[in-house]
């Protein structure tokens, strides 16, 4: 039996979800999110609370349990309140700023790298050296938090490059004379 699948998905106030069909629809303050339903397993809305079934005892079924369950949980919490990271660049003359739909990244390579802020995903540039990556789908706010580290990781001698706040850098020692 799935621990996490069996547990309820609470909705809050200010959150309305809709079962149509095999998709459910999540609408709050930050927004509007779709998830389709796996023909694995079944939802029902009642309560102000989401249970999700499996159809059958196979593997698959059990699998999508919990994961389908995830899912709408992220989606609930999502448009509700949201999610965000937060990532740090460290190094000389690295910095970044967000100059209306772009970011503009300088991480030490002889040209400024532009990334298009794809929409539903907000970017705050705090310090030129500190940024925050929000929005309701925690799926994205996550993969555009990597790709903008992907631009330059941290590295172990120096720890220069775009890392996440809270990521710990193993720091190596340099060559000896």
């Amino acid at each position: 039996m799935s621990r996490i699948g069996k547990n309820p998905v609470e909705i809050p106030k200010g959150v309305t979800v809709a079962l149509a069909g095999r998709t459910i629809t999540a609408k709050g303050k930050l927004g509007e999110l779709k998830l389709d339903l796996s023909d694995e397993v079944d939802a029902a809305v009642a309560n102000d609370k989401i249970t999700v079934t499996p159809r059958s005892q196979s593997k698959q079924s059990r699998t999508m349990w919990g994961t389908t369950r995830a899912l709408l949980n992220n989606m609930v919490r999502g448009v509700a309140t949201g999610f965000s990271r937060r990532l740090e660049i460290n190094g000389v003359g690295y910095r970044a700023a967000v100059q209306g739909s772009d970011l503009t990244l300088q991480l030490g390579y002889s040209h400024e790298i532009k990334y298009k802020i794809p929409k539903g995903i907000t970017i705050v540039a705090e310090k030129p050296t500190s940024l925050v990556v929000s929005g309701a789908d925690r799926q994205r706010v996550g993969q555009v938090a990597s790709e903008i580290r992907g631009y330059r990781g941290p590295e172990p001698y120096k720890g220069k490059g775009v890392k996440y706040e809270e990521e710990y850098i193993v720091r190596k020692e340099g060559k000896k004379k």
